[in-house]
């Protein structure tokens, strides 16, 4: 299964939905970057990504977006290829 790390803050329902539907399917570790807790991951998820919501969330090397984003891919059929690795 493909890493996936989410920019977070503490009190984002957005964030817990996401982390909720992920650990539906199947994910059992999300690398969580607080940026309530540190202002410099704000500037770098900005740097990354271009947004300034969270959550942000990267599967792999595959900036997926926000929730929103998430719940779509999914809706698709494109989040369990992707969290396998496979071609999207």
């Amino acid at each position: 299964m493909q890493a996936v790390k989410m920019f977070t803050t503490l009190v984002c329902p957005y964030c817990q939905r996401a982390k909720m539907l992920l650990k539906q399917r199947g994910v059992d570790a999300i690398e969580e970057v607080r940026i309530d807790l540190d202002p410099a991951q704000r500037d770098a998820m900005t740097q990354l990504t271009g947004r300034r919501t969270v959550p942000q969330i990267f599967i792999g090397d595959t900036h997926v977006g926000g929730c929103d984003d998430l719940i779509a891919l999914d809706q698709r059929g494109g989040l369990q290829p992707l969290l396998q690795g496979l071609p999207v």
